[in-house]
């Protein structure tokens, strides 16, 4: 699918902005006053900024308030009504934090739920498409909910956990991966199901749907190379999991080894996250000769 950047922002730094959320819920640590108030001001512009980030890949991106009245057969919309409620349950504790040193706990403990849950709204997006089988696994919601975390402790000076959690990543990534290049195939989607002819004999196509490009072919059939995906994600495991991971677990004194692993654990998902998209195949493909299972 086409690796839109409004969708790749969105989902890297909401999941960054939540995960630091829901350690600030659970007191983790036990921030108050200006502390507090530069941890929140991150976590939510991390989490803000991604959300209003895919806005910008609506075509009407004015008609984004559509998206609450979905929420009975939606992910989206239940995304947009848990991300609302989580920000909204954790600005009560920020604003007690803040300006009370106060730290309600019960209210924290409910925020951090919420984060957990608008996360996982993200992921199931996704997770829950059975027209892109690369998508349609359990790994997807586990994967993205370990880098919420692993990003968020990262950022909230939990350097050993933030490791390990890390590492965690990592291995889901490389499965995500292996799992991945083998899920169109394994589908058992092809032209002649996807058309009920398969009864009949082999189906081909006998001339292309129409002479030009259309929205489906720029928007859901995106190809990428196998020697540049091959790239990518040495890149992302390098910079996104390897380098981060040692320097978070490593007992190396001062604050440098994060100062050095934080940037790189984000660029390195923001490859990863492009190949997320970019080697997404929509099964609406094979229709058009794109794909082959």
């Amino acid at each position: 699918m086409h690796p839109a950047p409004s969708v790749i922002i969105f989902t890297v730094f909401s999941g960054l902005g939540f995960g630091m959320l829901v350690f600030l819920g659970l007191g983790l640590p036990p921030v108050t006053g200006w502390t507090a108030f530069f941890f929140y001001l991150a976590a939510y512009a991390m989490a803000v900024g991604g959300l209003m980030a895919s806005a910008f890949h609506l075509g009407n991106p004015q008609r984004a308030l559509k998206a609450f009245t979905q929420w009975r057969t939606s992910w989206l919309s239940r995304e947009a009504w848990v991300s609302v409620a989580a920000l909204a349950v954790m600005g009560i504790h920020a604003f007690a934090a803040v300006f009370f040193g106060a730290i309600l706990a019960p209210i924290g403990w409910l925020g951090a739920g919420l984060s957990v849950f608008a996360v996982y709204c993200t992921s199931m997006i996704y997770a829950q498409l059975k027209t892109v089988p690369r998508w349609n696994t359990w790994l997807t919601p586990l994967h993205l909910i370990t880098l919420s975390f692993g990003g968020g402790a990262a950022l909230m000076g939990h350097t050993s956990l933030a490791g390990l959690l890390i590492v965690l990543a990592a291995a889901l990534q490389v499965a995500h991966w292996q799992v991945g290049d083998r899920a169109l195939a394994r589908s058992g989607t092809t032209l002649a199901s996807a058309t009920g002819l398969g009864n009949r004999g082999r189906v081909t196509a006998f001339e292309p749907p129409h002479t030009g490009s259309n929205y489906l072919l720029k928007e859901m059939v995106y190809t990428v190379g196998r020697g540049h995906a091959a790239k990518l994600r040495l890149i992302a495991l390098a910079l996104g999991y390897g380098i981060p991971g040692v320097l978070l677990l490593l007992p190396i004194p001062g604050v440098w080894p994060s100062l050095i692993a934080v940037p790189s654990h984000i660029i390195g998902i923001l490859a990863a996250r492009w190949l997320f998209f970019a080697q997404a195949e929509h099964v609406v493909g094979l229709y058009y000769g794109k794909r082959a299972a």
